[in-house]
């Protein structure tokens, strides 16, 4: 039996990338997902490519209406709501994000905005809409390597390591308040992936040769989306029904390598 079959998963962030590539993959172990994203062009062509079993939805994650506007769309066209993976996200470096004492006060709010407040936003209306329909369900958030392993020289940009560590924290308090409501909340945590995100990093050589050491698995390559796929169709599924609090790294060996600095 498929592992995810008959249930109804939104993910935000789901249109491009690391979501999109979720998507195929739940929708592969019979899922409905409805996947939500800012621009309509790429919604349109992530419903094509998922076909039938998927739904797409134009909005802000930064937007708290936007999470509850995809569960109420989840509900009217495939009866239920199951699980949320929120997987939007991003760089705030165009921003003002980056070394500590050099991020600009609007560079902090937004790349908080958009990788912390989302989450928050998003995990909050499933808290609403499982406790609304009294039975429990399954949260998925993504985090990064960057939460707790730095890059001091490659990837410095501490808001957004910031943000990703709140996720880290709101992921673990939330799923110790809500087990007793057999609501789990897990997340994971990439490394370097090849995403329209990750461009910069992609066109530098010297990141790029500090990857081959720092994520060494598989000959010493950048990720590519489908890597997390197993890991977010497991935790989704009922086989990790006892599962809660945790963060996976997906990352290659990062958080156990050195790489070269």
């Amino acid at each position: 039996m498929p592992q995810l079959d008959n249930k109804t998963i939104v993910i935000v962030g789901g249109t491009t990338g690391l979501g999109l590539a979720a998507a195929k993959a739940f929708v592969g172990e019979g899922a409905r997902v409805v996947v939500v994203g800012r621009n309509a062009d790429s919604v349109s062509q992530a419903e094509s490519a998922l076909g039938q079993a998927a739904r797409g939805l134009a909005g802000d994650a930064t937007d708290p209406q936007t999470a509850a506007e995809a569960i109420g769309l989840a509900k009217r066209e495939f009866s239920g709501f199951d699980g949320l993976y929120h997987v939007a996200g991003g760089s705030g470096r165009s921003m003002g994000d980056g070394p500590l004492h050099g991020i600009s006060d609007d560079g902090w709010r937004q790349t908080i905005d958009l990788n912390l407040t989302s989450v928050f936003n998003s995990n909050r209306a499933a808290l609403r809409e499982f406790a609304a329909l009294g039975r429990g369900g399954v949260i998925l958030n993504m985090t990064s390597v960057l939460a707790d392993s730095p890059a001091p020289r490659q990837f410095a940009t501490h808001a957004y390591a910031a943000a990703k560590a709140g996720i880290v924290g709101l992921t673990k308090s939330a799923a110790a308040h809500y087990a007793s409501q057999n609501i789990r909340v897990n997340a994971v945590a990439p490394a370097l992936v090849a995403t329209p995100m990750s461009g910069r990093a992609q066109a530098n050589d010297e990141i790029m040769s500090f990857i081959k050491h720092k994520q060494p698995l598989d000959g010493g390559r950048i990720g590519v989306p489908e890597d997390l796929d197993g890991a977010a169709v497991f935790l989704m599924s009922d086989a990790a029904k006892f599962v809660t609090g945790q963060v996976l790294a997906v990352d290659g060996g990062w958080s156990v390598s050195e790489g070269i600095e």
